[in-house]
């Protein structure tokens, strides 16, 4: 290899590992979720995941005994959502502090 190629090869490396971990001095954050705005998106995840059971087992891509639990389950955690949500709603006097991210989740 000539002096030319390898001096070319590292300045291409080492463009790449700064273009990969440089880090400007300011990141550009998303707004602070709250534990109320949280629980909203989780809310339509859950009627949305009802909506697919409900035309997946239409359309009889599903047992009616896996319907029936399936759609409990989901019922179930969509009660228990509406109600931290109207709790949240009712003692609306509390500050809305910002929703922490828990490690190994995916939000």
């Amino acid at each position: 290899m000539t002096p030319f190629v390898i001096a070319v090869c590292l300045l291409f490396t080492l463009s790449v590992l700064f273009y990969v971990f440089y880090l400007p001095g300011t990141l550009k954050l998303g707004p602070e979720k709250t534990r109320a705005s949280y629980l909203r998106e989780r809310k339509d995840v859950v009627y949305e995941n009802l909506r697919d059971l409900n035309f997946e087992y239409k359309a009889g891509k599903v047992p009616d005994s896996d319907y029936a639990s399936m759609k409990t389950a989901l019922e179930e955690e969509a009660a228990a959502i509406l109600a931290e949500i109207a709790r949240l709603e009712s003692s609306g006097s509390a500050p809305q502090t910002p929703l922490k991210p828990q490690k190994g989740s995916r939000n």
